[in-house]
C-alpha cells in the first residue's frame, strides 16, 4: 500500500473514523469510503486514495478555467485527478468525478512544480487544480502548492466549493485565485441533483474574497432546474454584497451523463445575464461563444477593455489597471 494519510479526520471507535475535510463530514467504518470515494479507513486511520494519481494534465488558456480577470491571456499547467464529493447528475468530467479510471499517471508534487517551470518562458503562470474535485485532493494539493509557491508560481484552485473552514484557511496562503462553481440558490436542487448547500458554497467565496485570493464565480444555467430568474436575482443580489467587482460566468449547459435535455436557451442566457449586470459590474456568459458577452467593459464608460473571442484574448483598453478612456480603475491581477 502506498497511500497518503489523510488530513482532517478523527477516530471515533477501534472501527470508525470521521472525515472533516467537507460538510459531508462522512464517518466510514473499516475498509469502507466517504461519498467522495477517495478517502478510505483501512484499520482506523483515513488515507488518500488518489494522492499524486493524475487523469488531466494540459497547457490550458487561463480563460477556460474560467478566469478572466486574472493574467488575462496567459496560459496555466492545468491538473486533475479522480474523485469527487458532488454527485452531479449534469456533470461533464463524469468519467472522472464519479468514477475510477482505468488509468492514473503518478506524479510527485516536486515533479507537477517542475513541470510547470519549464513552461513558463512560454506564458505559463502556474498550476491549476481542476477536472475532477481538488478539495477532494487535498493533500496532494496542499503539498503542491506550498512548492508552487516558492518559486513563483501561482496556484489556481476551481472547485465546487464545498470545503469546511478550517482545511480552507489552511491552504489559503498558498491560494492566488480559485473559480467557484455555484450551483444553484435551491437547496432543494443541490441536495437531490449535486449534493450540498448553497451556503457553504457562498461562505469559500466570501473566505477566499476576504483573504484576498482572486476569485470569480461560475453557474451553470440549466433549463427548467436553476435558470428560474427570480432565485438567479437572490444569487446575484448575494454575490454583489460580497463585492459588486466579483466577476460571474453564467455557463451554457449541454446535455451530458445522465441529463438528456436540451441546451439552454441563449434568449434566457441573456435575459440572465442583463439581470445580472444591475447587481455586479462584471458579467460574463460561457459556452455561448458570443465576443459581446466574452469580453470586458469598464463599468463607468462602457469602453472595451478586454476583447475575448473564444480563447483569444486581447487586451485593448486598458493602461497601468486604468480604463484609457475614463480613468476607471479596472479589478485585474496581473
Amino acid at each position: 500500500m502506498n497511500y497518503k494519510e489523510a488530513k482532517f479526520y478523527e477516530k471515533l471507535t477501534e472501527n470508525e473514523v470521521q472525515c472533516h475535510l467537507c460538510p459531508n463530514h462522512c464517518v466510514i467504518a473499516e475498509g469502507k469510503v466517504g461519498l467522495c470515494r477517495v478517502r478510505k479507513n483501512i484499520s482506523a486511520t483515513l488515507y488518500s486514495l488518489n494522492y499524486g494519481e493524475i487523469t488531466g494534465l494540459a497547457l490550458d488558456p487561463i480563460e477556460k478555467k474560467p478566469l478572466f480577470h486574472f493574467h488575462p491571456g496567459k496560459i496555466i499547467l492545468s491538473l486533475g485527478t479522480w474523485g469527487c464529493n458532488f454527485h452531479c447528475a449534469f456533470c461533464q468530467n463524469w468519467e472522472i468525478s464519479q468514477e475510477r479510471p482505468y488509468y492514473a499517471k503518478k506524479l510527485t508534487p516536486e515533479e507537477v512544480v517542475y513541470l510547470a517551470e519549464q513552461y513558463v518562458h512560454q506564458g505559463n503562470v502556474g498550476i491549476a487544480y481542476t477536472y475532477s474535485e481538488p478539495i477532494v485532493w487535498y493533500e496532494f494539493v496542499y503539498e503542491t502548492a506550498i512548492l508552487a509557491k516558492r518559486v513563483g508560481l501561482k496556484n489556481v484552485l476551481v472547485t465546487n466549493g464545498y470545503i469546511n473552514s478550517e482545511p480552507l484557511r489552511e491552504l489559503i496562503p498558498y491560494l492566488d485565485a480559485a473559480n467557484v462553481d455555484l450551483k444553484a440558490m435551491n437547496n432543494e436542487f443541490y441536495r437531490n441533483v449535486c449534493g450540498g448547500n448553497s451556503e457553504d458554497v457562498l461562505n469559500t467565496v466570501e473566505l477566499l474574497h476576504s483573504s484576498c485570493v482572486h476569485v470569480e464565480v461560475t453557474t451553470l444555467l440549466i433549463p427548467g432546474e436553476n435558470d428560474d430568474l427570480a432565485e438567479l436575482e437572490e444569487e446575484f443580489k448575494i454575490l454583489s454584497g460580497i463585492s459588486k467587482d466579483l466577476p460571474l460566468h453564467l455557463s451554457r449547459y449541454h446535455p451530458a451523463y445522465r441529463y438528456t435535455k436540451p441546451p439552454t436557451d441563449i434568449g434566457k442566457m441573456k435575459q440572465a445575464y442583463d439581470l445580472a449586470k444591475k447587481y455586479l459590474n462584471y458579467v460574463y456568459l460561457g459556452n455561448v461563444w458570443d465576443p459581446t458577452y466574452e469580453s470586458t467593459y469598464c463599468p463607468k464608460c462602457g469602453s472595451a477593455v478586454i476583447i475575448r473571442e473564444g480563447y483569444v484574448t486581447n487586451v485593448v483598453g486598458l493602461k497601468e489597471g486604468k480604463c484609457k478612456v475614463c480613468n476607471n480603475p479596472i479589478p485585474l491581477r496581473f
